[in-house]
């Protein structure tokens, strides 16, 4: 491996230079650094530059309708820590604040990655200050307080923003000193709750360590298929799954939403030794950036991506694993840890990288890489070298010509650099479909299509596909089916693929 990787960079650095374009690269690499947010083109060219009035903290999309949506620092907050943040934005094409959502109190605090959300709502990583007396009431041994984690989905509200959805981790500790204290078990017996004792790596350091970021959980994805979250920790070496469907209440407890679980994890990896199983350690450093690659036909579509910085053998690796899925929850064996036991795809990556990171399986079965503080660079299905940009961003993503995004900007007169055509059949539509009523006891209707359809598929809540259907549908008749959670993707002929989440009650 070390050979292989001396060889690669040697390639990299010395026989391509800063720009290289050994096939067609389609599309924009988009990245943030302090106040300006930059699309570059094949040739390394800055294509399109937002100007931002605050300082970014690493993370940002680019929306179908041509705006970004960006973390930015509190410069004010009363709470500090990596990657703190504490603000929101949505800009237009010439960095005009479209609305705002400031997440940042004396105990309360934004920071790391944002998700883009069905709808347009954004989902946030932030921490919480409860007091250290609050923490040994749970049963925590520690000395020092901590900042655990929670999440919350923000909605535009105007030229602001409301929360419309809360998880906390709080709400799901398990602890075995104390009998009389709340949450007391078994730690093997409880993977789906976490120990609030458990040793962290890093920073964060275990129950008496010093620092106030404890999990330095630092990426966050959004799976709508399954309406399920996914986020990583860094001192825990480990990746999460949690049911959105939930209500926020729910979401504080051990009941509801699609698994019947609430709040609990459904899924745990890379560390069973924090639930006090034995276990293959796959995740022996910082993770970060996970993400569900996207099932519309790309290469491991549908399987989970991310960000291994010192991967099994010290170096960066890119990882994808594929989830033992039952339903909407996931197996696993009493004793055991959760699986998968083999990882389905391992790209070694031409540097190491500690930090922030990204990658992106693209359409075209290349492999996109972000190394934090580095550089950019894709590679082919065969790990053939295509493009290398040099750069010092934390955080860089990619999008092809086809994203609506990029439609828009092109047709807007912001991109003029003739690497991609304009696409007369792009009609962005923040909400391309409705399905009425939903839930429904037997037909739901659609309303008109603004966008021309290529086919529907009706799935099921396993996602398997149940019916398809060439074109589009004005209404869709399920009165043969029983009641459940069934799912509606829509693909459309400018290649946009939109899941819509049916609920048939009988």
């Amino acid at each position: 491996m070390i050979i292989r990787r001396l060889f690669l960079v040697v390639v990299l650095l010395v026989g391509l230079g800063s720009g290289l374009s050994a096939q067609e690269f389609d599309g924009y690499a988009i990245f943030t650094d302090g106040n300006t947010v930059d699309m570059i083109d094949k040739d390394g060219n800055i294509a399109h530059r937002w100007n931002c009035d605050l300082r970014a903290n690493y993370s940002l999309f680019l929306k179908d309708n041509g705006n970004i949506v960006r973390g930015a620092r509190d410069d004010d907050a009363s709470i500090n820590g990596p990657a703190v943040g504490g603000i929101v934005q949505e800009l237009d094409p010439e960095a005009n604040v479209v609305w705002e959502f400031k997440y940042s109190t004396s105990d309360k605090i934004a920071h790391h990655d944002i998700c883009e959300m069905p709808g347009g709502n954004v989902l946030m990583i932030a921490w919480e200050i409860p007091g250290l007396q609050a923490l040994q009431n749970l049963g925590y041994r520690g000395n020092s307080s901590k900042y655990p984690t929670h999440l919350i989905e923000v909605e535009q509200n105007g030229t602001g923003g409301k929360i419309v959805w809360e998880w906390h981790l709080m709400d799901h500790f398990v602890q075995d000193v104390d009998s009389s204290l709340p949450n007391f078990g078994v730690i093997s017996e409880h993977p789906e709750l976490m120990d609030i004792n458990v040793m962290t790596d890093g920073g964060g350091g275990g129950p008496g360590g010093g620092s106030g970021d404890w999990f330095h959980v630092n990426g966050v994805d959004y799976d709508e298929v399954n309406d399920q979250v996914i986020f990583t920790s860094r001192f825990l070496n480990e990746l999460f799954i949690i049911d959105h469907s939930t209500t926020t209440e729910e979401a504080g407890g051990h009941t509801g939403g699609n698994s019947g679980k609430g709040g609990d994890f459904l899924w745990r990896w890379g560390k069973s030794e924090n639930y006090d199983t034995p276990g293959t350690q796959y995740i022996r450093g910082p993770v970060h950036d996970p993400h569900f690659v996207e099932d519309d036909g790309r290469l491991y579509g549908g399987l989970i991506q991310f960000f291994n910085n010192e991967g099994q053998n010290g170096n960066t690796q890119v990882d994808i694993i594929e989830l033992p899925r039952e339903g909407f929850t996931f197996t696993k064996v009493a004793g055991l840890p959760y699986g998968p036991e083999l990882i389905t795809y391992t790209h070694f990556a031409l540097d190491d990288a500690d930090g922030q990171s990204a990658s992106a399986r693209l359409p075209n079965g290349n492999l996109y890489v972000n190394l934090s503080r580095r550089f950019q660079y894709e590679v082919d299905s065969d790990e053939n070298l295509v493009w290398r940009y040099s750069d010092a961003a934390s955080k860089g993503f990619r999008y092809t010509c086809d994203h609506p995004g990029v439609q828009q900007l092109i047709a807007g007169g912001f991109l003029d650099n003739g690497i991609c055509t304009p696409s007369s059949t792009t009609v962005v539509n923040e909400n391309p479909f409705e399905a009425t009523p939903n839930p429904s006891s037997g037909i739901f209707y659609f309303n008109d299509f603004v966008e021309e359809v290529k086919a529907m598929k009706l799935m099921d809540g396993n996602a398997r596909v149940l019916n398809h259907y060439e074109g589009a549908l004005s209404q869709l008749d399920m009165e043969n089916h029983s009641s459940g959670v069934y799912f509606l993707k829509v693909i459309f002929e400018n290649g946009n693929i939109v899941t819509k989440r049916l609920l048939l009650h009988k």
